[in-house]
């Protein structure tokens, strides 16, 4: 399922599915944590991204080891499979973060959906610094895990 499809690496398909979703549920669920008066314009984006990031990560992720396994049995070995291994390594990693950030992103879009119900106090502040650690986090990982990949098949090494 996750292997090939026509011959081509689903990797290959799927994985500019997470670079532009991981962003953007990145930007707008910090703004929605922090920008009350902007939630009810984002909610339905934000919630649809909270689904939609973590999910093609997961599958980015699963066909990347896909991949994985069928370079290394046609022989890969030196660097290339080092930067390999760091690039999975930072898959890994990304896919953690983007599932915290969409849990995270639903409970909050599931607690403020309604207007007379809106975060205060602590529990506002609790969710901004949950949102923006979760969000710098994947973005760190979605730029070193594009990059890694990206030197694995078109850098020299």
């Amino acid at each position: 399922m996750f292997d090939q499809v026509n011959g081509l690496p689903v990797h290959a398909l799927v994985l500019h599915a997470a670079v532009v979703f991981v962003p953007l549920l990145a930007i707008l669920a910090v703004v929605y944590a922090a920008v009350a008066k902007w939630r009810p314009r984002l909610g339905w984006a934000v919630a649809l991204l909270a689904v939609a990031a973590p999910v093609s990560t997961f599958v980015a992720k699963e066909s990347g080891e896909k991949l994985y396994d069928r370079l290394v049995s046609n022989g890969l070995k030196g660097k290339g499979l080092e930067i390999l291994n760091d690039h999975m390594d930072y898959g890994g990693m990304l896919f953690w973060f983007v599932l915290g950030l969409g849990v995270v992103s639903l409970v909050m879009v599931g607690l403020t959906v309604r207007p007379e119900r809106q975060l205060s106090g602590l529990l506002n502040v609790v969710f901004i610094v949950l949102t923006v650690v979760l969000a710098l986090g994947s973005l760190y990982y979605v730029f070193e895990t594009g990059d890694s990949g990206a030197t694995a098949v078109w850098g020299s090494y």
